[in-house]
């Protein structure tokens, strides 16, 4: 059947590179997810703006065309219910001894950004364990971060992505047009998780966290994306979450979403209304952005 062009993960694939990708998964079904993303990004080019490979991208894209029914991917070795590797949960991520004290006992904070191997396993498998959304993988260009009191005790677990492609208050609140919004949505990051682990109870933490991440992001995504973001989003659930720690940290409450989700195509509500909160990194963000 012919293949049509579609949008995913904000690009455009026309129906030449939907064939190639299909032409792919039928050479080499030898290759795995990771290898099938790496060779697409390679051979058609999508890189960010550093010049790096947009594999977790162009992995999630694949998932969404396999649900439209246009590719079929090899396997996972495991996998939840949308497909996804699902990390095996082990005692590394179990409770442990609870947290009490006043955030002025924990402090200094340490923001250790996740590395590949032991790290990554125990951030994967506390989201998947204690968030209520779970795991799945970030997309597009990332951070993980496991936060840590002075004395070594595990406190909580960040995760921050691509941000959306398009939410209405957001881009009032900017005040960027379309083809604005295309050239610099890489310098909006989206704080994708956000878990404080369910055996810290420090009042005052969360905003803490959300205050004490802003120069650890700047400083790590400058070293390994080669520019610096200027503007955080963060989407709250409602009524599950009411957003103190945002008010708190000097977030701005930009609106609210209409639950359509991603990928919704009939204007209905499709799921959870959600707060966006949004922080300005840099104080001329909206110079830059609409640059």
């Amino acid at each position: 059947s012919q293949v049509k062009s579609g949008r995913y993960c904000g690009r455009v694939f026309s129906a030449v590179e939907l064939a190639h990708v299909r032409e792919l998964l039928s050479l080499q079904p030898a290759l795995n997810r990771v290898g099938l993303s790496r060779r697409i990004c390679q051979d058609l080019g999508w890189r960010n703006a550093g010049g790096q490979l947009k594999e977790m991208s162009c992995r999630v894209a694949l998932l969404r065309m396999q649900k439209e029914g246009l590719i079929q991917l090899p396997k996972p070795l495991c996998k939840n219910g949308n497909g996804q590797a699902r990390p095996l949960l082990t005692p590394t991520s179990e409770d442990r001894k609870a947290v009490l004290e006043r955030v002025s006992a924990l402090e200094p904070l340490g923001f250790g950004k996740v590395q590949p191997g032991a790290d990554s396993r125990l951030w994967n498998e506390l989201i998947q364990r204690h968030h209520y959304l779970g795991y799945c993988p970030l997309s597009g260009a990332q951070m993980r971060y496991l936060v840590w009191s002075a004395d070594g005790r595990l406190l909580a677990a960040l995760g921050l992505g691509a941000s959306a492609w398009q939410i209405k208050p957001r881009e009032q609140y900017i005040g960027w047009d379309d083809s604005q919004r295309r050239r610099g949505l890489h310098l909006i990051v989206n704080q994708a998780r956000f878990l404080i682990l369910p055996w810290v109870r420090s009042p005052g933490l969360a905003s803490r966290i959300l205050a004490g991440m802003i120069q650890p992001l700047k400083a790590d995504w400058g070293l390994r994306y080669g520019y610096q973001p200027v503007l955080l989003e963060s989407f709250v659930e409602t009524p599950r979450f009411a957003g103190t720690s945002y008010k708190a940290a000097n977030w701005i409450f930009a609106g609210q979403t209409q639950g359509r989700g991603k990928l919704e195509k009939q204007h209905q509500q499709a799921c959870s209304i959600k707060q966006i909160w949004l922080y300005p990194i840099h104080p001329h963000f909206r110079n830059i952005l609409c640059a």
